[in-house]
């Protein structure tokens, strides 16, 4: 990504909670920037961009992030508890076991991402767009999907259940050994997915999805029957 804004970056610095606060209230452009385990609780950071930060450990609970940029961070059990991230745009950043509980992610985009082990749960707004992202074991309980064009998104033992997938399309993505108990496919185009790992008591949630030939068979073996 482009940057628009180098005259004003501020680059290659570790910062700290009072060097955030003499900064807010104005865009500003952080690159390469260490922010490992500060405490970013509740600061007014909105329209800032980050490229290739470090933010492990950092605690950015309710902070203000709305239309955030942020260019291949690093952010492994970083807190963003209920922080407002509308309209931000996460590209090529690995956040694995971060806490995005009860945030505010409306229309917000992750893009090339790794989210392993994340805690996406009571996630607040619509409109969230995952693309090429890795879900590995994180945390979506309950969350809508429904209408959504998931491309290349790896869900693998994540905790799906009780989302909302209704007239969703998957393409090139993983559902193996996802939980999914109260998960609803009603609609859904699910010939793009990999079902494999589906359980018994899972293989009736697909009732009213499309699911090719081939995963037919594929479940129908899943369940201990033999396809000839």
């Amino acid at each position: 990504m482009d940057d628009l804004f180098s005259d004003r970056a501020v680059r290659d610095q570790t910062l700290s909670r009072p060097d955030l606060e003499a900064m807010q209230g104005t865009e500003q452009v952080l690159i390469e920037c260490e922010l490992e385990e500060v405490d970013l609780s509740g600061l007014d950071l909105s329209r800032w961009t980050f490229e290739r930060c470090t933010l492990r450990h950092a605690d950015v609970t309710s902070a203000n992030l709305e239309g955030t940029v942020w260019q291949s961070c690093r952010g492994a059990f970083a807190n963003f508890l209920a922080s407002d991230l509308s309209d931000a745009r996460f590209v090529a950043c690995d956040f694995n076991n971060a806490t995005f509980k009860r945030a505010n992610l409306q229309s917000a985009r992750f893009e090339r991402c790794k989210l392993t082990g994340a805690d996406l749960s009571e996630l607040r707004g619509i409109d969230i767009a995952f693309e090429e992202t890795l879900l590995v074991n994180a945390i979506l309980t309950g969350h809508s999907f429904r209408r959504a064009n998931l491309t290349r998104t790896d869900f693998s033992q994540a905790d799906l259940r009780k989302c909302d997938f209704r007239q969703a399309h998957f393409a090139e993505c993983s559902l193996r050994e996802a939980s999914m108990e109260g998960a609803r496919f009603d609609g859904a185009d699910l010939r793009g997915a990999d079902l494999g790992g589906v359980r018994l008591v899972d293989a009736s949630l697909f009732r009213g999805a499309t699911i090719s030939r081939e995963q037919a068979g594929q479940l129908l073996g899943e369940l201990g029957l033999n396809v000839r």
